[in-house]
């Protein structure tokens, strides 16, 4: 029994099960303790954002110019002006298939409008958010890698890059061979060491700087190892990306590329669009972020909620947003503290009973519930879970959403037992000793007694 376990002697457990009939409770231990929750804390950013924001929002990216336009000359005496909506998911990895090439689309109706030279500058408006990309209770460790990518008025390619490298023998200085993509090629202080085989190497950047540095370790004798670190300024950077391809066709621009953050007194009136990439729909988007857990979607989120509904780009504004839905949803506020929509602030703090609740509110009286229960993974097949509960007792019977981090192991959604009860549960573990799979596998034990015996 997990409970028993020499690794949780000096931990903290939270543990709610629900029956979705009647709302009763199944199976509780603590489930009152306000614990640490790392990812499971994005069942809430998702939850309200699918309620308040709808299933079909989609979020639009636009580029235009201002100015007067000499179509004759092919003269712009005037800016090309990108203006950000707040789209997590422009040029994702995850949606590759969807935006396509984007940027050469936007090239090809510039070059249709015939624009040969530009009086001005390539500017991307970012002022749909603030200027305060990364929540002020994360990490310092965290907030360069691509996992602490902050959340930008106007973001690209996840706001990430990649480091590759080669590296040699134990106590070796790994060598950078090149970055992707090359436009990334920011200056780093490279103090990584090759050491064993796991990856224990960190970025570290602050936001709208340039300058940063590598630290820690990585695996020795690799041809070619990657780290994923985020970046700083995505405005500034596809500012930058637009204004060299411009470049390549022959347009003469007389300004270095810009964002509304450092052109402080851009106008943004009388802008004539030029084109727009319009994004996924939401529910498509949140799929992906409860799918792969990914934090850059859940702090977006945040931000879009509180610009739509407090007129403020901001996490608190966001926040006051969260908190007024777990209110409006009946679900017990006692013990939750919210510091971000993503999980990664160890200052957060939620219930396992409260989060069952809200699993218990969304598959039974939310309006979306139908586009809700599939964002989650099916055990043992998709995103985080594809290597997790891959028992057959489990196939087709639990979908949840996973969340870990030093110390910490969550769980929480919905499973279906032998004797036909729908259930929702949540489990929450704080400071455990030993390994996280010898946790997981614990957990693993109580959910299949539940779904046989229950």
């Amino acid at each position: 029994m997990l409970l028993a376990d020499s690794s949780l002697a000096n931990s903290s457990l939270s543990l709610c099960i629900l029956d979705l009939s009647n709302a009763e409770t199944v199976i509780e231990h603590n489930s009152r303790k306000s614990l640490i929750p790392a990812s499971v804390l994005k069942l809430f950013t998702s939850s309200a954002a699918l309620e308040l924001l709808g299933p079909e929002y989609r979020f639009r990216t636009k580029i235009g110019y201002n100015g007067n336009l000499n179509k004759k000359s092919g003269r712009l005496e005037g800016n090309i002006i990108i203006t950000g909506s707040g789209d997590p998911a422009l040029g994702s990895e995850y949606f590759k298939e969807y935006y396509r090439n984007f940027l050469s689309n936007w090239m090809t109706e510039i070059k249709n409008l015939g624009i040969k030279k530009i009086e001005g500058k390539v500017i991307t408006d970012d002022s749909r958010f603030d200027y305060q990309p990364v929540p002020s209770k994360w990490l310092w460790e965290d907030g360069g890698n691509y996992y602490g990518a902050g959340a930008y008025g106007l973001s690209i390619f996840d706001n990430t890059f990649k480091i590759h490298f080669r590296t040699e023998g134990d106590g070796s200085i790994p060598v950078i061979t090149r970055f992707v993509p090359a436009v990334c090629r920011f200056e780093l202080s490279n103090r990584l060491t090759a050491s064993g085989n796991s990856d224990k190497g960190y970025v570290f950047r602050a936001p709208y700087m340039n300058y940063g540095w590598l630290a820690g370790t990585i695996p020795v004798n690799r041809d070619d190892f990657v780290l994923k670190a985020s970046i700083t300024d995505p405005p500034l950077l596809l500012a930058e990306i637009i204004d060299n391809m411009l470049d390549s066709m022959g347009v003469d621009i007389s300004g270095d590329p810009s964002t509304a953050r450092i052109e402080t007194d851009l106008s943004v009136e009388k802008i004539i669009d030029i084109a727009e990439v319009v994004s996924p729909p939401l529910k498509d988007i949140i799929e992906v972020l409860n799918h792969e857990s990914v934090n850059l979607y859940a702090e977006h989120l945040v931000k879009e909620m509180g610009r739509v509904f407090n007129n403020r780009g901001t996490t608190s504004a966001g926040i006051e947003l969260l908190y007024r839905f777990i209110e409006d949803s009946g679900i017990d506020s006692r013990g939750i503290f919210l510091v971000d929509g993503s999980g990664l602030s160890p200052l957060n703090g939620i219930t396992a009973r409260g989060l069952a609740e809200l699993l218990f509110h969304m598959r039974k009286k939310a309006k979306y519930s139908d586009d809700f229960y599939p964002s989650l993974p099916e055990a043992g097949m998709e995103g985080t879970l594809k290597n997790y509960f891959r028992d057959p007792v489990f196939s087709n019977n639990m979908r949840a959403k996973s969340g870990s981090m030093t110390r910490v192991v969550s769980y929480a959604g919905y499973i279906k037992t032998a004797s036909d009860r729908n259930l929702a549960f949540s489990i929450i573990i704080n400071n455990y000793s030993g390994s996280s799979q010898r946790i997981v596998r614990g957990i693993e034990e109580i959910l299949k007694e539940v779904i046989l015996y229950k």
